[in-house]
């Protein structure tokens, strides 16, 4: 009796000190044998982000964030269980088997090739767009305006660039938003494999330790050694913006699919390609793709996006609506205006544009500057968008 009462006054008088809001870093050993490297950003509510490998992105619940926690810190067995067993009420067995079964979870998403760059754990998968959040998952980086020759600019806001940032600059900007939290590295543009410097900022965001992704016409592609010279750098997911019409984007597409990375395809809607578009699915289904995104070249042509994306569906891919686009002669946010019901609404929340001068807006084509990335504190940015966000509602 005595027992019971002592367990039953401990029950009520124990109370763990709830996870500090922060970074935290650390290395998991595999099964193989293998380190993968293990980086926790903790909201906070208690949800966190935890980067593995610097090539996925695990969006976690409270619960799981904690096992994630004392991963990382090598938590003695016997702490974590007693941690665990009172902060949830739980029994010990019912958390060792929660942590049994996070860990092979966790095995499982690392050993497997091409995963997407952001993923969830599968643990009460929560909202990304809601909620408030110590820094952006994402900041998607425009590193140049610039389209390819045969590409008309009239859609490309040229004249919002006072001038282009050189590469130093570019990472002092990457490594900003490694320090303030952000994971996530989307390079866009224009295009930006015009820039020569790609693959030494591929690089670097890899070193820092952020996940880095492409979004490109992806022409270069079918360059002797360019694609290799990008995944040797550490590029980990790549979006292509594919023209139907051209031989060169298709093939782009193909060498892409022969290799060991996550990507994607982006449509943009146009008259040419509606009457055609079950056979684009189906090719694009052939060449392993599993998500699509859409945009439109008008409103009157974005009314066919309903019956696109049911068709999509129906081939079993997923649509993905949170990415930029790179601007080119066919205005890639022209969808923006009739669906926005259908976007999650993650500007100035989940994600933040860089321009090619380092002037930062909400998201693609908001033309609200918030700051610019080397002039300004992030947090003078990040309060910027707090407040733009706010006026938004």
């Amino acid at each position: 009796m005595k027992a019971r009462i002592r367990t039953f006054i401990d029950n009520i008088f124990f109370t763990p000190k709830p996870l500090p809001q922060g970074s935290f870093n650390g290395n998991h050993l595999l099964p193989d044998g293998q380190n993968c490297r293990l980086h926790l950003r903790v909201e906070p509510n208690g949800d966190g982000l935890l980067i593995v490998n610097a090539s996925t992105i695990l969006h976690l619940n409270s619960s799981a964030t904690e096992l994630a926690f004392h991963l990382i810190k090598e938590t003695p067995k016997e702490l974590l269980l007693n941690e665990m067993t009172h902060r949830y009420n739980a029994s010990p067995e019912q958390v060792e088997n929660d942590l049994d079964t996070f860990v092979g979870r966790l095995d499982a998403l690392v050993l497997s090739p091409d995963l997407d760059p952001e993923s969830f754990l599968d643990i009460d998968r929560i909202d990304l767009h809601q909620g408030t959040l110590s820094a952006p998952l994402r900041l998607d980086c425009a590193l140049t305006y610039q389209v390819p020759e045969e590409t008309s600019t009239v859609y490309a806001p040229t004249d919002r660039v006072k001038r282009l940032l050189d590469t130093s600059e570019w990472k002092t900007i990457i490594q900003s938003a490694w320090d303030n939290g952000i994971p996530h590295i989307v390079f866009t543009g224009g295009e930006p494999t015009l820039r020569p410097d790609l693959p030494e900022l591929i690089a670097f965001t890899q070193q820092v330790g952020m996940v880095t992704s492409l979004i490109t016409g992806g022409m270069r592609f079918t360059e002797k050694g360019y694609l290799t010279n990008l995944l040797d750098a550490g590029l980990d997911h790549v979006m292509i913006v594919l023209d139907p019409d051209e031989s060169q984007s298709w093939e782009s597409l193909k060498d892409l699919s022969n290799e060991d990375i996550a990507f994607n395809v982006h449509l943009t809607i146009d008259n040419r390609i509606i009457d055609k578009i079950d056979s684009i699915i189906t090719k694009i289904k052939e060449l392993g793709t599993i998500k699509v995104s859409l945009s439109a070249n008008s409103a009157e042509v974005s009314t066919s996006f309903d019956k696109i994306s049911r068709k999509i569906h129906d081939a079993g891919l997923s649509l993905a609506w949170d990415f930029p686009v790179p601007y080119s002669d066919i205005n890639p946010i022209a969808m923006e205006t009739t669906n926005l019901e259908k976007m999650p609404k993650g500007a100035a929340r989940s994600w933040l544009y860089v321009e090619p001068d380092g002037d930062v807006l909400p998201g693609q084509g908001i033309n609200q500057v918030l700051g610019n990335m080397l002039t300004d504190t992030f947090d003078s940015i990040w309060t910027a968008a707090k407040i733009w966000l706010n006026e938004q509602k």
